[in-house]
């Protein structure tokens, strides 16, 4: 059976305290530095930042953030979730990340992707009309840069690059990239002519019905004459003693959350009978050990991934709540995961 690779994601969600009192930015960064040594303590394979520009979320510069979690930690992978790429300028996006990649001995690596807010579009000046084409240049582009090589590359979105060396460079020679996907056709094919490790976005409904991109992935991969690459699931959840401690502990950060998100989009009221519909049915992992690690392991083998990271922040949940669901999420639900799937494997 192939090893797979457990991490965690956070957006940095801004937080309350234990008497339920609102956290300033710089604490809730704090916090989240806290919660990686956590992780790295614990053993887990990786922790990856989001990036945001928005009050709901304290992260705007994620790298920044991973350079200090550098600092204090020693195994854990540092990675962002995601980088939103069209609104950045992938030298920068190399530079800083090879610098990362120094501070930490070798540890950092890049999740690209368009990210689900737009925000970052007017704050950087970028035409919301160009969405399209700013990703898909600068992530051919940032594949060149991560070569570390001398880089010629013309585009629409930026100045070209004629034989340009751009520093510092990797003691390693390379630092890993993905791409994140929503669950795009378009978007899958891409990753696989690219050659770029594939990290689904699966956010509701039953994981399984995203086997068929799964397929499209390596279907694609070997359409392009590229190596088999993995595939990896990031999804939210949030571990407790009991399920109905988690169930009731996220459900008003889940609320407050989301209930702002629609409300901005123009959806529906957030409803506690859709919030429990995705957590007993769908791919919101919310429960005990047991009921969070036979849903983790159901969407493994479901979409065949090598990878699963847990977005373990989800609105305003307090630093210490947080910080006992990554201790159970790293010392039992993993090792559960890994003995459900080692089970599966002897059947198969």
């Amino acid at each position: 059976m192939t090893e797979i690779k457990f991490g965690l994601d956070t957006f940095g969600d801004m937080t309350v305290d234990d008497n339920g009192k609102p956290k300033s930015a710089g604490q809730v960064i704090r916090d989240l530095v806290d919660q990686a040594v956590l992780a790295d303590e614990l053993g887990l394979n990786s922790i990856n930042v989001g990036e945001h520009h928005r009050d709901d979320f304290a992260v705007s510069a994620p790298d920044t953030v991973l350079a200090g979690i550098a600092t204090v930690t020693k195994n854990i992978k540092l990675g962002t979730g995601v980088t939103v790429l069209s609104s950045e300028d992938p030298v920068r996006v190399y530079q800083r990340f090879a610098t990362i990649d120094a501070l930490s001995n070798g540890r950092a690596e890049i999740t690209a992707g368009r990210g689900s807010f737009i925000e970052s579009f007017p704050l950087f000046g970028y035409e919301l009309s160009d969405y399209h084409v700013l990703f898909e240049e600068k992530l051919e582009l940032l594949v060149e840069l991560l070569k570390e090589q001398p880089v010629t590359w013309s585009g629409t979105t930026r100045a070209g690059l004629q034989n340009q060396q751009v520093y510092p460079k990797t003691e390693r020679g390379s630092i890993p990239l993905r791409v994140g996907v929503g669950g795009s056709p378009e978007s899958v094919v891409r990753a696989a002519r690219l050659g770029i490790p594939m990290a689904l976005a699966i956010i509701g409904g039953d994981p399984a019905r995203f086997a068929p991109f799964s397929r499209l992935y390596k279907e694609s991969l070997e359409k392009f004459g590229r190596t088999e690459l993995p595939v990896s699931i990031h999804s939210p959840g949030h571990i407790a003693d009991t399920d109905e401690q988690a169930i009731e502990e996220l459900w008003p950060h889940y609320e407050a959350m989301f209930g702002r998100i629609g409300r901005e989009r123009g959806w529906g009221p957030t409803t506690k009978a859709h919030y429990l519909q995705e957590v007993h049915h769908g791919s919101l992992y919310v429960g005990s050990v047991e009921t969070v690690a036979q849903k983790i392991a159901y969407a493994i083998r479901s979409v065949g991934a090598e990878r699963f990271d847990l977005k373990y922040s989800n609105g305003p949940l307090s630093h210490s709540k947080l910080m006992h669901s990554i201790e159970l999420y790293a010392t039992q639900v993993v090792p559960r995961v890994q003995e459900l799937l080692a089970v599966e494997d002897v059947w198969v």
